[in-house]
């Protein structure tokens, strides 16, 4: 799904790169989650991530949360057990989960928050080539409410 500098096949791979699990998904935020429980999750995630060598990305905006994740395979499934039970966020589609040998694309990112100014552009194409059912449903209600409100409401639910 990914063509990134530093996965295999690259010319300038490294053979001595770590076996990473890659986790990318998105979902809605849950009634009264807003910028400031956001910024909550995002510190806490700073530091359990760095203890459990987990990097990564997370944007959200507009009441959609959207999530790069990368680390040992293990520790990466445990955190994905766990965002599965995570009450704050619902309608979670899985985008692309991977294992593989590869170079990290965040190395120094324990979770670091981007812009949300692509997101929907992300989540179209996502739809686009889905072909599970509860992923086309998940992702075209996502998408309905990206939909419904005007940008400048980024990061309310």
């Amino acid at each position: 799904m990914f063509d990134e500098f530093g996965f295999p096949g690259d010319a300038d791979f490294d053979v001595t790169a770590p076996r990473l699990e890659t986790f990318v998904y998105c979902s809605r935020a849950a009634q009264g989650v807003d910028e400031a429980e956001v910024g909550r999750m995002v510190e806490r995630a700073q530091s359990r991530n760095l203890t459990r060598d987990i990097t990564g990305a997370l944007v959200f905006g507009s009441g959609v949360f959207f999530q790069w994740i990368e680390g040992p395979p293990a520790q990466v499934k445990d955190l994905i057990a766990s965002l599965h039970g995570d009450a704050r966020h619902y309608d979670i589609v899985v985008l692309d989960r991977s294992e593989e040998q590869r170079e990290r694309l965040y190395p120094n990112w324990e979770m670091e928050r981007v812009a949300a100014d692509n997101i929907r552009a992300v989540l179209q194409d996502a739809l686009e080539s889905s072909e599970d059912e509860t992923n086309i449903a998940a992702l075209t209600r996502i998408l309905a409410h990206l939909d419904s409100r005007p940008l400048d409401s980024l990061g309310r639910s």
